[in-house]
């Protein structure tokens, strides 16, 4: 890792540049050092809380949007097809989910000379990213930020005075930072092809290690923190430095000061989709045994599936707090106009930065309150693959118990930073359906149907195929999961996004362009994993025994 670079460094700006300024603020904001603001316990619990909301989520680079969950997570729904813009450029937004090439009903076939793999190769350089047009920069930037900033973190609480008692203020100190490493390794290994263990404050490294082992290493910090959560007794002092370390606005809704149980219930959750994003589950035209050759995953196996199951059996449950953003008209680390994807995808599609996709919009079922509630087809986007008939509607049409896909009205919006209740049960859902439990699987479906309010009939019993119930666990997912950065790794798991000569592309697909075409075949033949980006591999060069930097599948 290059200490060069700026973003790496930058811990003592979170305590001037707060997520709320009132509770990150302490010393002398004209002159803030660690020895002066980071010295007592309100001054670790700012460095701590700023680490993560503004080291990790704030925009730091002037790119789309204006904040991690704009462009990173932007890039999951762009690279997902479920939104698209095909006129903007920054950040490349309207190229990098460009497909290989589609085939429409009548047969024709549109072959796309720049798509995904040439557009991420040829824009990943400095220069690039110097003018704004390199995409593997962004998410790197700020997941070894939050990185970097809870190693300081680490390093200063032995030598904090605490009020109260200290082994539980320190250990839930602890947790919070060894929670927020094991997120960016996880952002880092399920993005990138090979990446860098930093877990000393003030090193750096250039031996890169494939995203096997970030992924591990991922694992190791979400179990460090679950095993101090399972320690702590005093729940009084444990919710006090909790309480602080999350903003206020932030706990509403299914955002709040977790208890330790519901802690670690959120790592069991991250756990499971670490292991099941990152492992092929081929679903290819309505195969479940199809298969994917060349690419950089292994296959789930049964016994994967078994620890998905176990995992997210002792995951989120409803009513569990979860950790959340909202748009604080104050002083949030992001807007409600343009801080989330489905902040830029929301109101008339002409004049948003992202337009609701048809290929998202198909997965809804027929009568599905969710599609009636929140998207209109009022006006028509031209834009070739990208044109769609649909817009989202801010806040909803109203619709009692429906839930709302998007909300520009400040801290209406909940933003999903990590885990939910419905990504965890649909976890159940896919891991009982591919041990053989249709039923019970398809149960979990129902049942966040019934939770987002789409009024639609229930499947359980109904549908018994494992092909079947494979199609309604990806519609759901598809519907459900909306704009949260998951989209991409679902249909990669999936096998969508490969070549179709290994085995993969995406069929029976709605295409929108001077006509109506239902039954498209498309292949996007995207990298799976992308490459370390240039600013990082140039900068520090690959030491002796590293894994490669560029993807070699």
């Amino acid at each position: 890792m290059n200490k060069n670079r700026w973003y790496f460094w930058a811990a003592l700006t979170i305590i001037v540049c707060s997520s709320c300024k009132k509770e990150l603020n302490v010393g002398n904001p004209n002159q803030p050092t660690v020895a002066t603001n980071a010295s007592s316990e309100s001054g670790i619990v700012a460095l701590a809380s700023g680490g993560v909301y503004i080291n990790g989520f704030s925009n730091g680079d002037g790119w789309l949007g204006n904040s991690y969950f704009s462009l990173p997570y932007g890039y999951a729904e762009l690279l997902g097809d479920m939104v698209g813009n095909e006129g903007a450029s920054n950040q490349l937004i309207s190229q990098v989910n460009v497909p290989n090439y589609y085939i429409l009903d009548d047969g024709s076939k549109v072959t796309n000379s720049s798509w995904n793999k040439s557009t991420l190769r040829l824009n990943n350089t400095r220069a690039q990213t110097g003018a704004g047009y390199n995409p593997t920069y962004y998410q790197w930037l700020n997941m070894y930020a939050l990185n970097n900033a809870c190693n300081q973190v680490l390093v200063l609480i032995p030598t904090i005075k605490f009020s109260g008692d200290t082994t539980t203020k320190a250990n839930t100190l602890k947790a919070w930072c060894y929670w927020w490493k094991g997120y960016a390794y996880a952002s880092i290994g399920s993005m990138y092809y090979s990446g860098l263990l930093i877990d000393t404050y003030g090193k750096t490294t250039d031996h890169y290690v494939v995203k096997d082992s970030i992924l591990a290493r991922s694992d190791y910090y979400y179990n460090q923190a679950a095993t101090l959560l399972g320690s702590i007794t005093n729940t009084s002092d444990y919710s006090t430095i909790l309480g602080q370390l999350i903003p206020a606005f932030c706990q509403v809704g299914n955002g709040g000061v977790l208890t330790p149980a519901m802690w670690i219930r959120n790592i069991n959750t991250m756990l499971a989709r670490n292991l099941l994003l990152n492992k092929l589950a081929p679903f290819v035209n309505g195969n479940p045994s199809a298969m994917i050759s060349g690419g950089s995953m292994t296959a789930m196996s049964s016994s994967d599936w078994t620890n998905v199951l176990n995992l997210a059996t002792n995951g989120i449950k409803q009513g569990d707090y979860v950790f959340t953003g909202r748009a604080s008209s104050a002083s949030g680390f992001f807007t409600a106009a343009g801080g989330t994807v489905s902040a830029l995808a929301t109101g008339p599609n002409g004049s948003t930065t992202f337009k609701v996709g048809e290929r998202f919009l198909q997965y809804f079922k027929t009568g599905d309150l969710r599609m009636s509630t929140n998207f209109n087809s009022n006006t028509k986007y031209n834009a070739d693959f990208f044109t769609t008939r649909y817009s989202m509607i801010s806040g909803g049409t109203g619709t009692s118990g429906v839930y709302v896909y998007g909300d520009k009205t400040p801290g209406a919006y909940e933003l999903f930073i990590a885990g939910s209740y419905e990504e965890n049960a649909l976890m159940l859902a896919e891991a009982n359906i591919r041990l053989g439990n249709i039923s019970q699987g398809l149960s979990y479906v129902d049942a966040i149907r019934t939770y987002q309010g789409a009024g639609i009939s229930a499947v359980s019993g109904t549908v018994t195929t494992l092909a079947g119930a494979l199609q309604e666990l990806v519609a759901e997912r598809r519907v459900a999961l909306a704009f949260r950065g998951l989209s991409y790794y679902d249909i990669r798991r999936w096998g969508w996004t490969y070549d179709i000569s290994q085995g993969g592309g995406s069929y029976h697909n709605t295409v929108f362009g001077t006509t109506l075409n239902t039954n498209v075949t498309i292949n996007y033949n995207f990298l799976d994993y992308w490459d370390v980006p240039a600013d990082e591999s140039v900068l520090n060069p690959p030491g002796s025994g590293s894994a490669p930097v560029l993807n070699p599948n």
